[in-house]
């Protein structure tokens, strides 16, 4: 008899609870620094889209810079790379605190130290999120992407209650103290996290070609493509909660930083709600119903906060919208992982996260001219009409079952001995496959030749073609071209479990008694230079 789903199953894992816990304490800093910098532009300007910049300040980074981050964590030392990170984070946190102290900040200044932060955060995020895959089995990834936002939403349930407590009393200033101080104990676990070496023979890919794989994995995979444009969405729609929460605290409820913590506090208990009720609701219900509750939910409180002129009312509907943050953001980071092989999987989020925090950066800008120019509770109605467009696009692209794919490497491709003396670096490589393929079988054929092409350039081919003999029409020749040796042997390195069933099924369309034959052959240019064609002297038959 199998146990009920538990959120909190990953914390037996020693590593991932002790990093966990240490994110902890980084991210109560980070959320207390939040308040203070969204506190302080509203006393530094009157401007509400200056207020509304300070979200989009930190947002942008990981807009901008997450491919890149993407492609360094799954190239590079991810330890490493949170480390460079943190200390990152640790060193602008203390100079906005010097400033602070100081009295220097302007608005434009606030806004480059939280743009800096939000660099930070850009390159760590990728790096973290792909190693928890390393951290704990894979039956254990999807409780441990909630158990991540539920422990991002603890903090946030007290942190910017508190941090409204600090900056009422002892200002900005020490609100951001309180971030500096708030990095060393992630600092400290990570520096104890000994992660297994990698084992892979091949030599790092270049930055350019690692971004270039990781974009076109996502472009060739559906189910990345119905994540990211719901993802695109969401964070349009959703981001006005955070962009506009400290208007809302002054102008409709009428409050002060106290009250905008304590907004926060709700919609961050809200949030542990659902990462609480996560498990047992994917157990229940589809991907797809969990999403659209999660839009319905978040537009549903977006109209009731921009109603009300009661806190507790308010504070209420802010419950509603942190559980369906967590319920819908979890669910989009778990599918990208269960449908992305380690390989590219810092990658993939990169470019989730790029998707999503985009739409977060744009709607925090988008709302905050909206509440400039039309009142803060049309801004709301506006957010709300985005959760629905959101809903009525899931009937296009609905979220995938919630199954994982076996994507542990295929490894049947063993590197052929080769009678020619070559190079890793060597190429262009053409492959070319043939096939024996019978006219009772050739549209089973050419339907998995689709799918076949779908995998072979996901996986870094070029120039697939299908050919078939005119001589012999039952001999059908897959071909295409990969720029060197050693990217066709990481091409083949990357076919996964799942894929084995396209594979098996061509060999069993295969008429031939042996397997489907493997031509390897390395392009040679036979036409000579025009400098040798034009310019060099004619040769004297007569000698």
């Amino acid at each position: 008899m199998s146990s009920k789903p538990s959120t909190f199953t990953p914390l037996k894992h020693e590593t991932y609870r002790r990093i966990w816990l240490a994110s902890l304490a980084s991210n109560f800093g980070g959320l207390v620094q939040a308040v203070g910098a969204a506190w302080m532009m509203t006393t530094i300007t009157s401007s509400e889209d200056m207020v509304a910049l300070v979200q989009t300040s930190t947002a942008l980074p990981i807009m901008l810079f997450s491919v890149v981050s993407g492609a360094l964590a799954d190239n590079f030392d991810r330890r490493r790379v949170m480390l460079t990170a943190q200390f990152l984070m640790l060193i602008v946190s203390a100079i906005l605190t010097l400033c602070a102290l100081l009295g220097w900040i302007t608005p434009w200044l606030l806004l480059l130290f939280t743009f800096l932060i939000g660099c930070g955060t850009a390159l760590n995020n990728p790096s973290w999120q792909a190693s928890v895959g390393d951290m704990v089995p894979r039956e254990d990834l999807p409780d441990a992407v909630t158990l991540n936002s539920m422990g991002f939403n603890m903090t946030r349930s007290v942190g910017p209650a508190i941090g409204g407590i600090i900056v009422a009393a002892a200002g900005a200033a020490a609100a951001f103290t309180v971030n500096a101080v708030s990095y060393f104990a992630l600092i400290y676990a990570l520096m104890r996290w000994k992660p297994a070496p990698s084992t892979s023979t091949l030599p790092r890919e270049k930055l350019g070609s690692a971004i270039f794989a990781g974009l076109r994995y996502v472009s060739m995979s559906p189910n990345l493509e119905k994540v990211l444009i719901r993802g695109f969405i969401f964070g349009i729609g959703a981001s006005s909660v955070l962009a506009l929460l400290p208007i809302v605290a002054i102008s409709l409820v009428s409050g002060g930083p106290l009250t905008y913590g304590f907004m926060l506090g709700s919609f961050g208990i809200g949030a542990i709600a659902g990462g609480a009720l996560n498990a047992m609701l994917r157990e229940a219900l589809s991907s797809e119903t969990i999403i659209r509750y999660s839009f319905a939910g978040f537009a549903g409180s977006m109209v009731l906060t921009a109603l009300s002129p009661s806190m507790a009312l308010t504070c209420a509907g802010l419950f509603v919208s942190g559980a369906c943050w967590v319920l819908a953001l979890s669910l989009f980071n778990t599918i990208v992982q269960l449908s992305t092989p380690r390989w590219v999987v810092g990658r993939a989020l990169s470019l989730y996260q790029t998707v999503t925090f985009g739409g977060i950066a744009g709607g925090s800008w988008l709302w905050g001219v909206a509440a400039d120019r039309f009142g803060v509770s049309n801004a709301l109605y506006g957010s709300a009409v985005v959760m629905l467009v959101g809903i009525v696009v899931g009937l296009r692209f609905s979220m995938p079952a919630f199954a994982s794919l076996n994507l542990d490497p295929l490894n049947r491709f063993i590197e052929p001995a080769l009678g020619l003396d070559i190079t890793p670096r060597s190429g262009p490589i053409v492959i070319l496959v043939d096939y024996q393929i019978s006219d009772q079988h050739l549209p089973e054929f050419l339907t998995l030749m689709a799918e076949r092409r779908r995998i072979r350039i996901r996986d870094g081919a070029r120039n697939w073609a299908l050919l078939r003999d005119l001589e012999n029409p039952g001999i059908w020749t897959e071909t295409y071209h990969t720029p060197t040796w050693v990217e066709y042997i990481r091409h083949n390195q990357r076919r996964t479990q799942a894929d084995a069933e396209n594979t098996d099924r061509l060999r069993a369309l295969h008429g031939g008694n042996d397997p489907p034959y493997v031509h390897r052959m390395i392009e040679r240019q036979a036409i000579p230079p025009s400098d040798d064609l034009f310019h060099k002297a004619p040769i004297d038959l007569h000698h």
